[in-house]
């Protein structure tokens, strides 16, 4: 049994106009029959450009959005038949930490309250314990205990988001969504928080689903990755396999992106022409190929399934 499973898992978003929004012009395929599976303790990176997808798989997997077709399997059950009874043991089991430090804290609300607030809807810790446990929330993640009784406007970004991951963790989840946490801190601050993120992972046991367009960051925290585009993953693998041999174009053209820390190492980039197709028209067979350099006739005539190429890697391009 695995810790999470995904399988086949749909979420279309309906596009519709005219009167009372009756006419359906057609369907945004946010999510494509996406299928992977998440091992207890390890991390999978899920990348990608906006608009692949990702933060709605993130969504879907959490219950924030209910999804068109698919499932998800989390420690043996099916996350969309848990019963309405269940679905708070569920939400106390699964987290998630948000993009944005600065709209995911409530500014009406102290530190101690916000941390405080989830111990006490699922009723673990009450008075002089509540407050013993958001003191030590504090601690786990690098902030002065005394910080609880002052207010989110008057941290930096990276101490909010040190608050969000004390919040994430004040629950004791299982499992924990990263919605690209680190993209909205500088460079030297995203460094902190995922080695903050790394050492929590061992410290409770955690297992994470991190999501972010930064391969580099991708591949500082994660065990596997997988590339999204246009809904779909096209490639996955170990992420020393995936950045040591790419398989599909759209991988190889991500890479190419990643700055080399070297004036005078030499690099062959990839650009890709055009933007990401449109949503409510997209193209024949692969989704890729109006931007592929290494597109055949082929690639028109059908869609390339998920494919495993090499123990443990695969690959949606019949070229690979």
């Amino acid at each position: 049994m695995s810790f999470l499973e995904v399988r086949h898992l749909k979420k279309y978003f309906p596009v519709t106009s005219g009167f009372l929004f009756s006419k359906l012009l057609g369907q945004v395929r946010a999510v494509d029959d996406v299928s992977f599976v998440v091992e207890e303790g390890e991390t999978l990176g899920i990348v990608g450009e906006s608009g692949s997808g990702k933060s709605t798989l993130g969504r879907v997997i959490l219950r924030l959005l209910e999804p068109t077709s698919g499932e998800v399997w989390f420690r043996g059950k099916d996350v969309f038949k848990i019963p309405q009874s269940d679905l708070l043991d569920f939400r106390r089991q699964v987290q998630v930490i948000f993009q944005d430090p600065y709209a995911s804290l409530n500014p009406r609300m102290t530190v101690g309250q916000i941390l405080g607030e989830p111990l006490m809807l699922h009723g673990l810790a009450q008075g002089k314990e509540r407050e013993e446990r958001t003191s030590a929330l504090l601690s786990d993640v690098g902030l002065d205990p005394a910080y609880a009784s002052r207010y989110p406007h008057e941290f930096s970004g990276g101490q909010r988001q040190r608050i969000g991951i004390a919040r994430a963790l004040a629950v004791r989840p299982k499992l924990i969504i990263a919605d690209e946490p680190v993209s909205a801190l500088d460079v030297s601050i995203q460094a902190q928080i995922l080695n903050l993120l790394q050492e929590l992972q061992g410290k409770f046991q955690l297992t994470y689903v991190f999501i972010a367009h930064d391969l580099s960051v991708v591949k500082h925290i994660s065990n596997r990755v997988a590339v999204m585009y246009f809904g779909k993953i096209v490639e996955l693998a170990p992420t020393e396999e995936l950045f040591r041999n790419p398989l599909h174009p759209y991988t190889q053209a991500l890479l190419s992106a990643v700055p080399v820390p070297d004036p005078e190492a030499k690099s062959h980039r990839t650009i890709l022409h055009g933007d990401l197709p449109s949503s409510l028209n997209p193209p024949p067979g692969c989704a890729f190929h109006p931007r592929c350099p290494a597109g055949i006739a082929e690639c028109v005539l059908s869609v390339p399934p998920l494919r495993e190429i090499k123990p443990g890697h695969y690959a949606a391009c019949i070229r690979a």
